[in-house]
């Protein structure tokens, strides 16, 4: 479930292994360059961290919670 909080919409997954987490960063990634509106994410073993603002608008808009969306639809 994604939560808002300092001006953020902050998701974290979670993974089996290392592997699967990447496969799902990459799949994130397509989808950012599609939409022209990039996350910051981190990753690390069994978990992936995606964070969605809008910097130029201060916080979060419509854009994000379109990729939000977009994100919770890619198969895990």
């Amino acid at each position: 479930m994604w939560q808002e909080q300092d001006n953020k919409l902050i998701r974290e997954f979670s993974f089996p292994d290392f592997k699967s987490a990447l496969a799902f960063v990459n799949k994130v990634g397509v989808l950012a360059e599609q939409e022209q509106h990039h996350p910051d994410i981190e990753l690390g073993w069994g978990r992936a961290k995606i964070s969605l603002t809008t910097h130029d608008q201060g916080g979060v808009t419509d854009k994000d919670r379109t990729l939000s969306s977009h994100i919770d639809a890619i198969e895990i």
